[in-house]
């Protein structure tokens, strides 16, 4: 253990070299952030980065980097590759401003890219443990924040959608494709500052029903009338919007506080006249058209990788947390006809799967691990609605949701979407480019992530519609393989979109008879759609 004098020495040598302590969250010792080379393998789990741009200094809005490290081709993990090369500029390649966090050991942490200063925990009781009781309504965690005196400080706040995403770590795995029973993930927050956990199973929720809420309310509705705010599912990896009801109450919710961090989020565009969009508060300039056409995710990186335009060929397909920063979640189809982004910006517009005029998702350089190793899916941005297939298709999650799609395929094989709420499939999406920052170029690169993972108990519970596999006790209607017996059994004799009931173990279900996705077998599929995820 280092003792106080050598502390002091070692936080001035780094503060006369332009380089911020970090404190380590296993000891409280100093230790110096180290930028990998390029072309290294990279651990910047364990290493946490601090640019010393003099530049970053300036910018209001820092994008924090997504933390994948790894590298993925259509399918699996591959080495990152040398530019040129095939899956060539994703999100592994670019390796911008990595998390770096302060344990400031009162129940704070401070995010020393941001600014921003978070609270440490959601246990709501104090009780040691987070579990479904300390779960707030929206008033509640609006009321509660602001009421906060955690540390000392009274000017704690409900994050917004874009404090909350600068959270988000996507070397985390998505614990949709755990098995029912006992399995590993690593949740897309970083646990070893942040306390953490997944839905409460034994009190029947479902291992993925661990979102967080924030305080941006989607300008529209969800699901035909919801009045609905944004929040940020740690679990999943993925930004939706969740009504603030489920069955007649308050849907409830984890809550993180935040302090500081003035204008975080706010965005500063400058039109340079040459086609490209500058935001002064990031330091990222964008193409200000988009691909004008959809493409599958390596065309997608090829696309930008090769993009040359204003001058400048350094063009790369943004990542999940670059792109979500130009997201403007004051606007929406609905009710600016428009697209989520301020109309600085040309987007393409386009007829959704319900017939509407509606806009793009925007593929992202970031791959959606799952839990299993698979990386055949990556993160989309959604600017225009999110919809999925509720019996009909609907707004399910609201322009502004982050979620993501085979890397390659058909839409054409999810005829009814996929996942719990039937999100829209699309595979061709679309591609805005990016350049500038705080990134550089790494290949070569195997290495996943050395964050810890948790170990996971199912102990009950039912999926009620999910394209993904249920975690939540071994009954999964209308799921991503064959159905079960007993929802094909109760449209036997019965027409397409007949009513028909499911005895599960959790009682009776009603539903109606359909083609679950991914199957030729008319099944019962629960009426009204599954709990919101």
């Amino acid at each position: 253990m280092k003792t106080i004098l050598q502390i002091i020495v070692m936080t001035l040598i780094l503060s006369a070299c332009g380089m911020p302590p970090v404190v380590a969250p296993s000891t409280g010792e100093v230790t110096q952030a180290v930028q990998p080379a390029q072309g290294a393998e990279s651990e910047s789990g364990s290493t946490p980065v601090q640019s010393t741009d003099t530049a970053s200094s300036s910018l209001t809005y820092r994008i924090v980097d997504s933390g994948q490290i790894a590298c993925y081709d259509n399918n699996q993990l591959t080495a990152c590759a040398a530019q040129g090369s095939a899956f060539a500029g994703q999100d592994g390649n670019y390796q911008g401003a990595a998390a770096a966090y302060q344990n400031n050991n009162d129940g704070t942490v401070s995010d020393l890219v941001t600014g921003l200063m978070w609270s440490q925990s959601a246990d709501l009781n104090g009780d040691g443990t987070i579990n479904v009781s300390d779960k707030q309504s929206f008033a509640n965690a609006v009321s509660s924040a602001e009421n906060s005196t955690l540390a000392g400080h009274d000017d704690w706040r409900l994050p917004t959608i874009k404090e909350l995403y600068s959270l988000i770590l996507f070397d985390g795995t998505d614990v949709s494709a755990c098995p029912g029973g006992t399995c590993s993930a690593t949740p897309f927050i970083d646990t070893r500052y942040f306390d953490y956990a997944y839905g409460d199973t034994d009190a029947g929720e479902r291992v993925i029903d661990a979102q967080f809420a924030t305080s941006t309310k989607y300008v529209s509705t969800t699901m035909n009338g919801d009045e609905t705010l944004f929040g940020v599912n740690f679990a999943d990896g993925r930004i939706k919007g969740y009504g603030l009801s489920l069955r007649g109450s308050d849907k409830t919710f984890f809550v993180l506080y935040v302090r500081g961090g003035n204008n975080y989020g706010v965005n500063a565009f400058a039109d340079q006249g040459n086609g490209t969009i500058t935001d002064n508060a990031t330091g990222l300039t964008w193409m200000q058209a988009d691909s004008g056409m959809g493409m599958n995710w390596e065309s997608a990186l090829t696309y930008c990788e090769g993009y040359s335009a204003a001058g400048v060929d350094d063009w790369r397909l943004p990542d999940a947390k670059e792109l979500q920063s130009i997201l403007d979640y004051s606007r929406s189809p609905a009710t600016t006809n428009s697209a989520a982004i301020d109309p600085i910006f040309n987007v393409t517009s386009i007829t959704n799967e319900a017939g509407e005029a509606d806009y793009p998702f925007y593929w992202s350089s970031t791959t959606h691990a799952d839990s299993s190793g698979s990386g055949s899916y990556a993160a989309y941005v959604s600017f225009g609605r999110a919809l999925g297939y509720m019996n009909s298709w609907v707004d399910v999650h609201g322009a502004g949701a982050q979620r993501s799609d085979p890397k390659t395929g058909s839409a054409s094989e999810y005829p009814q979407g996929h996942g719990p709420q039937g999100d829209a499939v699309r595979v061709n999406n679309y591609a805005r480019c990016v350049r500038g920052g705080e990134v550089t170029y790494v290949s070569g690169n195997t290495t996943i992530s050395n964050r810890p993972g948790m170990t996971i108990s199912d102990t009950g519970g039912v999926d009620l519609m999910g394209g993904q596999p249920t975690t939540t006790g071994g009954i999964d209607l209308a799921g991503s393989g064959t159905p079960p017996q007993e929802a094909i059994d109760a449209c036997i004799g019965l027409t397409q979109a007949a009513a028909c009931t499911i005895n599960t173990p959790n009682g009776i279900l009603n539903g109606t008879c359909g083609t679950p996705p991914n199957s030729s077998q008319m099944a019962c599929m629960p009426a009204g759609g599954p709990p919101s995820p």
